[in-house]
């Protein structure tokens, strides 16, 4: 997996990484249990993360095809990685790609732990910059953005609930253990200028953190989106890199008890 440059100021501040995740990743795989939201969305290609009881799946769709419908084709390369045409999706107008995200965080995926949505924190990064730099903007996935796909292991295929209000989704997390969605990129990236027509490489990540020990990194997962050709590939990031990307999930954060 071609990882890009870490683009990156902080803030003089004093934290402590008590640990790192060190999840093994697996590539071109299915979810804990199925794919719930929606319905005909198939399961399978996710790159996968699982650790502590807790799983992340991420994964590129071609979100709207020649005729501006949605497939279950994901175009993996089977390291992480997912590959789009770039420019403007069929039958829609700019910024709409061809291409969307999807993710999965899961709680409690063994069934051994009882964990539930709400007992953690879950950070999805996405990358602004669509050179080969990385410029993260990072936010709480269950801050607010109550019109996920929520169940359980149980839940059958399409059969996640949608909360209608936000009270609605705060009960729904503090008793389940998945949610799911779908987002298009510029949803998020709009408002930082997203151009669909670029050659662009993208990373996207979700991380879970400990809720009563807010410095306890469990998981983290990361894919790239590569848009056309891509950007100018570079080096992998360094060690310090990434104790670096950790350091800006911990400064960024705003920790929530719903």
């Amino acid at each position: 997996m071609t990882m890009k440059y870490l683009k990156l100021t902080l803030i003089s501040c004093t934290l402590v990484i008590t640990s790192f995740a060190k999840a093994g990743i697996i590539n071109d795989t299915d979810v804990t249990n199925d794919v719930i939201f929606g319905s005909g969305n198939a399961n399978g290609f996710f790159t996968v993360a699982q650790d502590n009881g807790i799983e992340i799946g991420l994964r590129g769709k071609l979100r709207h095809n020649l005729t501006g419908s949605p497939e279950n084709t994901f175009n993996s390369n089977g390291d992480g990685t997912y590959t789009f045409d770039a420019g403007v999706a069929p039958t829609q107008t700019s910024p709409t790609a061809v291409w969307s995200y999807e993710w999965s965080i899961n709680s409690d995926y063994l069934e051994s732990t009882g964990a539930n949505l709400s007992d953690y924190i879950f950070e999805l990064s996405i990358d602004k910059d669509p050179t080969a730099g990385v410029d993260f903007f990072t936010f709480n996935l269950l801050d607010g953005y109550f019109d996920h796909a929520i169940g359980t292991n149980a839940t059958g295929n399409g059969d996640g609930s949608v909360a209608a209000n936000l009270a609605d989704f705060d009960s729904l997390i503090d008793s389940n253990n998945i949610a799911q969605n779908s987002w298009k990129p510029h949803w998020v990236l709009g408002a930082f200028g997203f151009d669909p027509t670029l050659d662009a490489t993208y990373d996207i990540s979700i991380a879970a953190w400990s809720r009563t020990q807010p410095s306890d990194l469990l998981v983290r997962n990361t894919i790239q989106i590569i848009a056309g050709n891509g950007a100018t590939a570079v080096p992998e990031p360094s060690t310090l890199a990434i104790f670096m990307l950790a350091l800006v999930g911990l400064a960024s954060r705003r920790i929530k008890k719903h």
